[in-house]
């Protein structure tokens, strides 16, 4: 057996690219929202941290999707990287679909429901981009 193909080996590989992913796309998030989810986080506001909690979440069940529909570290890293353009796109919609008011000023304001329905979307449709991926 090849070192490369230890078990082992793939695990910490594949956890690897899947941990550095993830804090690239949590990176792009942390642009893209008009407040700073760490800086709210460290002040108390539940509505960002349930808000970032479930983009982590989404973007960590996309991999495991991912990993176990394929067999190569680029094959992960691609789809997990489609996975995570639309559920960025799903953030989108969410903020389209609400002309009323605007999510990132109520997550930041700390309107719990709007934090709570922003995580429960992201995490729904993880499990959607990842039943489609092959």
């Amino acid at each position: 057996m090849n070192f490369w193909e230890h078990a082992l080996v793939e695990t910490a590989a594949r956890y690897s690219v899947a941990v550095l992913c993830a804090v690239l796309f949590l990176a792009i998030f942390e642009v893209v929202t008009k407040y700073n989810n760490w800086e709210q986080i460290k002040k108390g506001n539940f509505s960002v941290a349930m808000a970032t909690g479930g983009k982590i979440f989404g973007i960590s069940n996309i991999f495991r999707y991912s990993i176990l529909h394929n067999d190569s570290l680029l094959e992960m890293m691609a789809w997990g990287l489609y996975g995570f353009v639309l559920l960025l796109f799903g953030y989108f919609i969410f903020e389209f679909l609400t002309p009323s008011f605007r999510i990132d000023d109520e997550i930041e304001q700390d309107n719990r429901a709007v934090g709570f329905i922003s995580m429960v979307i992201s995490v729904g449709l993880s499990f959607v981009i990842g039943a489609n991926i092959n």
